[in-house]
C-alpha cells in the first residue's frame, strides 16, 4: 500500500480503545516511571516518540520541540495530523478519544501505522491526565482544529480555528501539573541528548530543540549518515580502526535491519540496540542474531585466510566484540517487548533476519577490504590470546581466594555477618584511613579492605594486565563474584560497596580509578545498585563544649554564624583526610548507618557513562584537556 493511500485509511475506525483513563492521576508511576526529573521528560518523550512514529511512517519529516515560560512545552510536527472525524464506539472525536482514554491509538489495529515504537496507546492520553493545561491544534483537510484540556478532561469540543495550505500536523502544547510532578524544571541538554538519538535513528528526519525561556538556545539535528553517524559520534574520543564504520542495510518480508559497526584501539565493547526507534538496553533477539553472525564471519574469514596461527581453538564471542562499537536499529510491524518498559525484543523471527543480514553484508565487506578485514582480524586475535593469559592469571587468583577463605591477610578486614544484604565493605584509601576505620567499624557487618596508592587505569589494560596489580586481586577477591567468564553478580559477597576517599584532588583521582574498574568489569553489580560513594564531613566547628560537623563550605558558615550570633569563640578544623579522624570520630560521621550519609551510584545512560569514562580514562588527551578547559571556570571543591 502506497503512502497516500495508507494516509486516507488512517481515520476514525483506525483508533482502537481498551479502557478508561482514571488510574493515570492516581498511580503515575506505573506510566512514566515516577513523579521525578526523569518522569517529567518522559511525558516528552511520549508526545514526541509519536511524531517520531509518523516519521517512521515516510509522513513527516520536520519536528519541533519548544520550551516556554511557565513550564510549557511545544512539540510540533508536520505528520498527517490526528484524525478529528467521530469515532464510532466512543461517539466522540477520534482526536477526544486519543486524548482522554487510556490505551486508544491508531496501534492496535487497522492501517493506520505499519511500523510504531508507541505500542501501549498510553502516551499522548498519559500525557494529558498528568498536565494542569494541554491544548492540541490538527491540521487537517486544509482545516486547523484546535481542542483544550485539563488533567485529562477535554474543555468543549473539537472546533476548526482556520484553514491552512498545509498537508497536515500535529501541534501539542502543555504544562505538568505541579500537583502531581515533585519538581518542574525541563532540562534542554536532556531533550536534546533524546532528539540526537532519535535523529540518528531516522533517516530524512530533522529535530529542532528550542529554549525559549530566559536563555535563548536553539539545537537542530540531521544526519545524513544516520546509525554510521551514531557510530563515529560514539567513538569521537577514539581511534577508530576502519573508517568510514561498516553499513548493513536489508529488508526482509517487511521488516527493515540497518547495522553499523567499527572497531577502535579500546578494550570494551560499546553495542546499542533499537527496535523501532526504542533503546532495548536488555537487548533481545536482534541483538543475539548479531552477535552470532559477527562471531560466525570474523571466524570464518580469519580461518579461509590462516590468520589465527596458534589459536587452535578459534576466536569467542568476546574476542571478536573487544574494542566494538555497533548499532543494530531494526523496524518490525509487531513488536513484542518483554515488560512495560520495552528494555528487551522479544520477536523470535528477528534473531534470523539480522543474522542473514549481518552475515551476508559482513561477509561480502571482508572480501572486498581485506585490508581492513586484516586489521580488525589482528586485533581481535590479540584480544584471543590476551583471554588466554588472562585466564591463567585469574584462575591464580580465584585459586588463591578459595584457600584462604575470600581474604587477603593484612589487606581485608572481613565481617563475621555471611548474609550479604546485610553485609558492608569499605574500600578505603591508604593505610592510615584504614586503621582508624577497622577500629572504627561496627564488626559484625561492615568489613574493611584498605588501598595502598592509586590502582591500576583499567581503561587502558586488558583483563591479564589487570590481574597482575595486587590492589585489583584484592578487590576482585574481597567482592568474590569472579571477574570476566567467571563473573556472576549472585555471589557478591557484600549488597553496599562503598568508596570511602580523603577529599582532595588524590582521592577523588582514587575515586574515579575505582568507578572506572567497577563499571568496566562490575557494571551489573552498579546497576543492582550495590556501589555508593561515602561523604564525610570536611569540617569540625567547635564552640567551648559543643560541635558541629559540615559535610560541605555552606554548612559550615551556617554554624559558625550562629556561633558567633552567641558571642563564641570559634574552632574550625579541615579534615583532607579520613586519616586525621580518630575511630570514634570516623565512626559517628562515616560509618554509623544512623548518621552516615552515602551517594548511590546510578548509571542513568549508559551510552553517555561510557563516552565519559572513555574521554577521562582513554588515551585520546585531546578531548580530555578540551573537556578541562571549558569547565575549569565552573569547578568546585579543588585544592590548592
Amino acid at each position: 500500500m502506497s503512502p497516500e493511500e495508507q494516509s486516507q485509511s488512517y481515520t476514525a475506525k483506525d483508533i482502537s480503545v481498551l479502557e478508561g483513563l482514571e488510574p493515570v492521576r492516581k498511580r503515575p508511576g506505573m506510566y512514566i516511571g515516577g513523579t521525578g526529573i526523569e518522569g517529567l521528560h518522559h511525558l516528552v518523550w511520549e508526545v514526541l516518540d509519536n511524531s517520531i512514529d509518523e516519521a517512521l511512517g515516510g509522513f513527516a519529516n520536520k519536528i519541533t520541540v519548544e520550551l516556554l515560560e511557565k513550564n510549557q512545552v511545544r512539540i510540533v510536527d508536520n505528520g498527517r495530523g490526528i484524525p478529528v472525524d467521530i469515532h464510532a464506539q466512543t461517539k466522540k472525536s477520534a482526536l477526544e478519544t486519543v486524548l482522554t482514554t487510556l490505551h486508544a491509538g491508531g496501534k492496535f489495529g487497522g492501517e493506520g501505522y505499519k511500523v510504531s515504537g508507541g505500542l501501549h496507546g498510553v502516551g499522548v492520553s498519559v500525557v494529558n491526565a498528568l498536565s494542569d493545561f494541554m491544548e492540541v491544534k490538527v491540521k487537517r483537510d486544509k482545516k486547523v482544529y484546535r481542542q483544550e484540556y485539563s488533567r485529562g478532561i477535554a474543555k468543549g469540543k473539537v472546533e476548526p480555528i482556520g484553514e491552512t495550505q498545509e498537508t497536515g500536523g500535529t501541534e501539542v502544547l502543555f504544562s505538568p501539573d505541579p500537583q502531581i510532578f515533585e519538581e518542574i524544571e525541563f532540562s534542554f541538554k536532556t531533550i536534546c541528548d533524546r532528539a540526537r538519538q532519535q535523529a540518528y535513528l531516522t533517516k530524512g528526519i530533522k529535530i529542532s530543540v528550542i529554549d525559549s525561556r530566559e536563555i535563548k538556545q536553539k539545537a537542530t539535528f540531521y544526519f545524513e549518515g544516520g546509525i554510521k553517524a551514531f557510530v563515529k559520534h560514539i567513538n569521537k574520543n577514539k581511534t577508530s580502526l576502519v573508517d568510514p564504520p561498516i553499513y548493513i542495510e536489508k529488508q526482509d518480508s517487511g521488516n527493515s535491519v540497518e547495522v553499523s559497526l567499527t572497531y577502535t584501539n579500546d578494550f570494551n565493547e560499546h553495542t546499542y540496540s533499537f527496535a523501532n526507534n526504542i533503546a532495548t538496553i536488555e537487548g533481545g533477539t536482534h541483538l543475539t542474531g548479531f552477535k552470532t553472525a559477527l562471531t560466525r564471519v570474523v571466524n570464518d574469514y580469519a580461518k579461509k585466510n590462516d590468520l589465527l596461527k596458534g589459536l587452535e581453538g578459534g576466536l569467542t564471542g568476546d574476542d571478536v566484540r573487544e574494542g566494538l562499537t555497533a548499532i543494530i536499529s531494526v523496524k518490525l510491524s509487531n513488536p513484542q517487548f518483554e515488560g512495560q518498559t520495552k528494555a528487551k525484543l522479544g520477536n523470535p523471527e528477528m534473531k534470523g533476519v539480522v543474522e542473514s543480514a549481518v552475515t551476508s553484508g559482513l561477509s561480502q565487506f571482508f572480501e572486498e577490504n581485506p585490508g581492513d578485514s586484516k586489521i580488525v582480524i589482528e586485533k581481535v586475535a590479540l584480544s584471543a590470546r590476551a583471554r588466554l593469559a588472562a585466564r591463567a592469571a585469574r584462575e591464580t587468583v580465584i585459586r588463591k581466594g578459595a584457600l584462604e577463605g575470600m581474604t587477603l591477610p593484612g589487606k581485608l578486614a572481613d565481617c563475621s555477618q555471611k548474609d550479604p544484604a546485610k553485609s558492608e565493605l569499605f574500600i578505603v584509601e591508604g593505610d592510615s584511613a584504614g586503621g582508624s576505620a577497622k577500629q572504627g567499624r561496627d564488626r559484625k557487618f561492615q568489613a574493611i579492605l584498605p588501598l595502598k596508592g592509586k590502582i591500576l587505569n583499567v581503561e587502558r589494560a586488558r583483563l591479564d594486565r589487570m590481574l597482575s596489580s595486587d590492589e585489583i586481586k584484592a578487590l576482585i577477591v574481597a567482592m568474590g563474584a569472579g571477574i570476566g567468564e567467571e563473573f556472576n553478580a549472585e555471589k557478591i559477597r557484600y549488597h553496599r560497596i562503598i568508596i570511602m576517599t580523603d577529599a582532595d584532588v588524590d582521592g577523588s583521582h582514587i575515586r574515579t580509578l575505582l568507578l572506572t574498574f567497577l563499571f568496566r568489569h562490575f557494571k551489573e553489580v552498579i546497576d543492582k545498585g550495590y556501589v555508593y560513594i561515602a561523604q564525610p564531613p570536611l569540617f569540625l566547628v567547635q564552640s567551648g563544649k559543643e560541635k558541629h560537623w559540615a559535610y560541605n563550605e555552606e554548612a559550615k558558615e551556617k554554624i559558625v554564624k550562629n556561633f558567633k550570633s552567641k558571642a563564641a569563640k570559634v574552632v574550625i578544623q579541615r579534615y583532607k583526610g579520613l586519616g586525621e579522624m580518630n575511630p570514634i570520630q570516623l565512626w559517628d560521621t562515616t560509618l554509623d548507618p544512623e548518621n552516615r550519609k552515602l551517594l548511590q551510584v546510578k548509571v542513568e545512560d549508559a551510552e553517555k557513562a561510557d563516552e565519559a569514562f572513555s574521554m577521562l580514562m582513554g588515551d585520546e588527551v585531546p578531548p580530555r584537556k578540551r573537556f578541562i578547559q571549558t569547565r575549569a571556570k565552573s569547578v568546585a571543591n579543588l585544592d590548592i
